[in-house]
C-alpha cells in the first residue's frame, strides 16, 4: 500500500506542475494591460514601464514562469499587484472559506444521497425506487450557479428565511451557518442525486454476490446485511467518483460565491479577472488545483484502505 500511495502522489504533484504551467500560459493569455488597471488612465508610459519592470511582466513568458515556480517553492505565491500586498495572504485568508463550503455541500449531500441510495436498493424496480431514481436525475442536471439564483430568489427573497449576501458576521458561529446554508445548498444538490444513484448501482451489484446470499441463508436481515457488509465494499466507487468530483465542487464553489457575495477563493478570483490582477488570479487557481490534486489522493488513500486489493492492482 505505501507503494501505491507513493505512485499516486508522484503523480498528483507532476499533474500540479504541469497544472500551474498550462494556467500561468492561459491567465497571461488574458487580454488587459495590469499596469493600465493598477495605475489609472492618467497615468504615463514611463510610469507604466517602470511598474512593469517592478512587477516582473516586461520578463519573456518562461522567464515569468519559471521565476513563479521558483518563488512558489518558497512559499512566495507573489505580491497583490493593486495592495501590494503578498499574495498568499489574501489567498489564505480566503481559502477556509471555500473549503468550508465545498466540504459541508458535499457532507449535506452524502448524508441524504446515501440512505437514499440504500433504500432504492434495498426495495428495486419498485415506486420508492422509480421516485428516487426521477428526484436523483432531476437534480443532477441542475448547475450549482443555476441552483444558488433559484435558491436565492426563492428562500432569501421571496421568503427571507436565509440572508442574500455575506459569510456572516466574525466570530458568531450561529450567523455564519445561517449565511453557510443556502451556498452549501446550492452545491450539493447536484450530488444528492449523483451519491444516491452510485450507491444504488454498487450496492446491487454487491447485494448479488454469493457471501450476500450465505448471510440471508443465515437470517440476517436485509438492513443489518446492507450496513454492516455491504455498504462498506458499496460505498467504494462513490468515493471514487468524489474524489474525482472535488473539482467541481470547488468550481461550483467558485460560482456560487459570486452569487452570493461570499467572500472565498472564488470571489478573489472573479475581482482579480475584472481588475486584471494577474498574481492574484494565478495564486487562487494554483490553490485550488492544489486542492483538487490533494482531495484526489485522501481519496486513492481511503479507498486503498478499504479495499486492499485496489492497492495491489494499482
Amino acid at each position: 500500500m505505501t507503494t501505491y500511495l507513493l505512485r499516486r502522489f508522484a503523480l498528483g504533484l507532476c499533474v500540479l506542475i504541469v497544472s500551474m504551467l498550462l494556467l500561468f500560459v492561459l491567465i497571461y493569455a488574458v487580454p488587459g494591460d495590469p499596469a493600465s488597471i493598477a495605475l489609472g488612465p492618467r497615468a504615463s508610459e514611463a510610469q507604466k514601464a517602470f511598474f512593469r519592470e517592478q512587477m516582473g511582466l516586461d520578463q519573456p513568458l518562461a522567464m515569468q514562469a519559471a521565476s513563479f515556480l521558483w518563488n512558489l517553492l518558497h512559499g512566495d505565491f507573489g505580491t497583490d499587484i493593486l495592495s501590494q500586498r503578498p499574495v498568499a495572504d489574501l489567498v489564505f485568508a480566503a481559502l477556509p472559506r471555500t473549503v468550508t463550503l465545498a466540504v459541508v455541500g458535499v457532507i449535506w449531500a452524502a448524508a441524504i444521497g446515501t440512505p437514499l441510495g440504500i433504500w432504492a436498493a434495498l426495495r428495486p424496480n419498485t415506486f420508492i425506487d422509480w421516485l428516487i431514481g426521477v428526484i436523483s436525475t432531476s437534480v443532477v442536471a441542475l448547475p450549482a450557479f443555476l441552483m444558488a439564483i433559484y435558491a436565492l430568489i426563492l428562500f432569501a427573497v421571496m421568503l427571507n428565511w436565509f440572508p442574500a449576501i455575506g459569510a456572516g458576521e466574525p466570530g458568531d458561529l450561529l450567523d455564519q451557518l445561517h449565511h453557510l446554508a443556502l451556498p452549501a445548498f446550492a452545491i450539493g444538490v447536484a450530488w444528492v442525486g449523483y451519491i444516491a444513484r452510485l450507491v444504488r448501482v454498487s450496492m446491487l451489484e454487491t447485494l448479488a454476490q454469493p457471501h450476500v446470499r450465505t448471510y440471508r441463508s443465515f437470517g440476517v436481515s436485509d438492513l443489518r446485511i446492507a450496513l454492516r457488509y455491504v455498504l462498506p465494499i458499496a460505498v467504494v466507487p462513490v468515493i471514487s467518483v468524489l474524489g474525482v468530483g472535488i473539482g467541481n465542487l470547488l468550481s461550483g464553489a467558485v460560482l456560487v460565491e459570486v452569487v452570493f457575495s461570499r467572500p472565498g477563493l472564488g470571489s478573489l478570483a472573479y475581482d482579480a479577472v475584472l481588475s486584471r490582477n494577474f498574481p492574484v488570479l494565478l495564486g487562487a487557481v494554483v490553490v485550488t488545483t492544489g486542492l483538487y490534486v490533494l482531495a484526489n489522493f485522501l481519496a486513492d488513500a481511503l479507498i486503498a484502505y478499504l479495499d486492499p486489493r485496489l492497492a495491489e492492482k494499482g
